[in-house]
């Protein structure tokens, strides 16, 4: 019998919670984990053009992982697609483990950023966007994953006000909302961006369809956000 690229997508994605329970030990963040799944799944299934091969080529995409505070998730995407091995899961958090309970990129195959301190992913990606501009090299797209709860940090919102003007068509961010943040307004984050010169989207960001369709909207000339909504992080 034939496995056609659907079923073995759906096979790699049904897949992932066993990865996740792979990884076990004092990890204080699952809500934080479990709350980028989808997304994550998303973009390195369908979206992002990066494979284990090309982690040193100029011309591939980048993807910051800037809610690096538990990245179950993460290590558990990356393992089913092949950047790390299965076998580097059960010892997640150890001493001698490259997988810790934040990402570090001399350590994570695949990893752009070392991150988890809250607010410094998406000023990283602005710079990487220049970064890229500077170079002439005008195909990589950067993306950079946060939390809601990053936007109370002041140096996204410096990020936000530059990127727009200055055109960072290449920048995308998904902003996960898990209704974490503390200084939020209901249906105000893409807003924010939007009055900023961004592109917006806002979506279930459990639904694959909607996720996938969301990320890869046109946005000429902007750099474009998508606020994927989940269940409240303490529902």
């Amino acid at each position: 019998m034939t496995i056609t690229t659907d079923e073995h997508r759906a096979h790699e994605y049904a897949d992932l919670p066993r990865l996740m329970s792979l990884m076990t030990g004092d990890e204080k963040h699952g809500p934080a984990a479990t709350s980028t799944l989808d997304v994550l799944w998303v973009l390195y299934d369908r979206v992002l053009r990066v494979t284990p091969e090309r982690t040193a080529d100029p011309g591939r995409d980048r993807f910051l992982l800037s809610k690096g505070h538990g990245p179950m998730a993460y290590y558990a995407v990356l393992a089913a697609k092949g950047f790390l091995p299965v076998e580097w899961l059960p010892g997640f958090g150890g001493y001698d483990s490259p997988l810790g309970h934040h990402p570090d990129r001399l350590l994570v195959p695949g990893a752009e950023i070392g991150s988890g301190s809250l607010g410094h992913g998406l000023p990283i990606g602005v710079g990487t966007a220049l970064g890229l501009r500077a170079q002439g090299l005008g195909d990589p797209a950067v993306w950079v994953l946060i939390g809601d709860a990053e936007l109370d940090e002041g140096s996204n919102h410096e990020a936000i006000a530059f990127a727009g003007p200055a055109g960072l068509d290449r920048l995308h961010t998904v902003v996960v909302d898990n209704s974490s943040a503390s200084h939020a307004r209901p249906g105000g984050i893409a807003a924010r961006f939007e009055a900023a010169g961004w592109s917006a989207a806002t979506v279930d960001g459990r639904d694959h369809t909607a996720l996938y369709e969301a990320f890869t909207a046109p946005h000429p000339g902007r750099p474009h956000v998508v606020v994927a909504r989940v269940e409240p992080k303490n529902a």
